[in-house]
């Protein structure tokens, strides 16, 4: 097994890998458990998932079949706004760490927030679960500013992280300075725009100078700035040993702020109706 691939970003006493492995929609489970374990065996010791996701299962199995010591893994879950009642909440946090047969989770967040739940209810619950030792670490998702800011007032225990949609076809400025502001890392889902990115000409050019992919390019931006980890799913080996081979350069000041300039699209891919707030505009 190859070791820890890269650097680690940090909050409030925790250091969280700046890559890690995403496991959202894995089309054919059968293969799913030995993407995670191939994910660790290239150096991943972030592996990201949720309830929500049905992931939990083939995480578990991976981590089981890679070998790895638990103390030298970081597991982040989350728990779904169906759930957000303490009760549920609870339970769901139960579910979690029996179907990944963990003793902890290191990070859980608020997957969604809950309109019709009150959120210090919700955030109890998330606290209560980081004092039970079941949770080494809490944040939350998907938050915009507005809730950004009664999360970190009305939570007991402190947030590490907010994860959001963050790459570089959409502005989040704003949303950035407030977790920033509060002593928040930002961890990116969909980092690659779901692959609306990757046949971006300006990104093809920087590419091209370094011998990487657009893949890597796009990455290389986002863990380049201060405080930003991003968990891009992969769902074929070499994009697994891809995604995390984006420490060996760097980008420059002028390639970082000609890629800056590409958020103007302002392309959100992650905008689900049912449970999506009413997003921050920059």
């Amino acid at each position: 097994m190859k070791p820890a691939k890269g650097f680690s970003i940090s909050a409030h006493g925790a250091s969280i890998p700046a890559v890690g492995y995403g496991t959202m929609l894995f089309p054919e489970p059968e293969r799913a458990a030995s993407l995670v374990a191939h994910s660790i065996e290239c150096g991943y010791r972030h592996i990201d998932t949720a309830r929500k996701y049905g992931s939990e299962k083939w995480v578990g199995e991976g981590i089981r079949a890679s070998g790895i010591a638990r103390e030298d893994l970081w597991v982040t879950t989350k728990v779904t706004e169906e759930n957000a009642r303490a009760d549920d909440f609870a339970q769901s946090v139960d579910t979690s760490l029996k179907t990944l047969n963990l003793d902890y989770i290191d990070l859980l967040l608020i997957h969604w927030p809950q309109p019709s739940v009150p959120l210090a209810e919700t955030l109890g619950a998330l606290a209560k679960a980081k004092r039970d030792g079941l949770a080494r670490n809490i944040g939350v998702s998907n938050f915009t500013i507005a809730l950004l800011e009664q999360a970190v007032s009305l939570c007991p225990e402190p947030l590490i992280t907010n994860q959001i949609e963050y790459h570089a076809y959409i502005e989040q400025d704003k949303l950035i300075a407030e977790c920033r502001k509060h002593g928040l890392l930002v961890t990116c889902h969909v980092p690659l725009a779901r692959g609306k990115l990757l046949n971006d000409p300006v990104l093809a050019e920087i590419a091209r100078g370094y011998s990487k992919s657009v893949a890597q390019v796009a990455l290389r931006w986002l863990v380049q700035q201060s405080g930003i980890g991003v968990v891009p799913r992969a769902l074929e080996p070499y994009e697994i040993e891809e995604n995390i081979d984006v420490f060996d350069f760097s980008l420059t000041e002028d390639e970082m702020n000609r890629i800056r300039a590409l958020r103007v699209r302002n392309i959100r891919v992650v905008d689900p109706e049912v449970r999506r707030p009413v997003w921050d505009v920059d």
